[in-house]
């Protein structure tokens, strides 16, 4: 058991997917939501960040609401973190099914002496896929009080540690662990091919 949070982002408005919510689509014989949890169970807290909440009552997992509403993901990083129990917390987006417990375990060995641990793969910085501190929070709640709400923002007042391609690799044998479906394009693409 790993006794940290993982904090899974369920509060998009999926308008690219036909206002659709992305936790529910499937892959395989499980929708996308229930295959993250899955590659999360290594982890002793789980939280859900929905404002819509009534929509995950059969998970039986903690979900939580947006404290300061109606300002993307760095809004649903800063409720996560302050709900979380542990210091440390791994935040997913519910939109990113291909994630696996290989990588999910091996990226906190990368956190101590760090506010975050984010990818940058194949030269694209991955914000929804990091590790956060709780030391984060004052300068997340600075940026949402300045009405910036870009997660990248806050890197530049924190202690990061970027990992790159390489040091990836060795987390995770998957190519597909960073993708996120945003469109019906992307979901025939990525995932119908693996529910056949």
């Amino acid at each position: 058991m790993i006794y940290n949070t993982a904090i899974i982002l369920a509060g998009g408005k999926s308008s690219r997917m036909n206002y659709q919510n992305k936790s529910f689509l499937k892959l395989k014989n499980k929708t996308f939501i229930e295959k993250i949890l899955d590659e999360l169970d290594l982890y002793d807290e789980k939280i859900i960040i929905s404002n819509k909440p009534e929509e995950y009552l059969n998970l039986d997992v903690k979900v939580v609401k947006d404290i300061i509403p109606q300002c993307g993901p760095l809004s649903g990083v800063h409720s996560g973190l302050i709900n979380a129990k542990y210091e440390y917390s791994l935040v997913v987006a519910c939109d990113m099914p291909f994630i696996n417990k290989e990588f999910v375990k091996n990226i906190l060995t990368f956190a101590t002496g760090y506010d975050a641990v984010i990818p940058i793969s194949n030269g694209y910085i991955q914000p929804l896929c990091g590790v956060y501190k709780k030391t984060c929070l004052p300068v997340i709640e600075k940026n949402l009080k300045k009405n910036n709400h870009k997660i990248r923002e806050i890197f530049k007042d924190l202690n990061v540690r970027y990992l790159k391609d390489e040091e990836i690799n060795k987390l995770s044998n998957s190519e597909y662990v960073f993708i996120n479906i945003n469109n019906p394009k992307e979901y025939d693409y990525y995932v119908r091919g693996e529910n056949n």
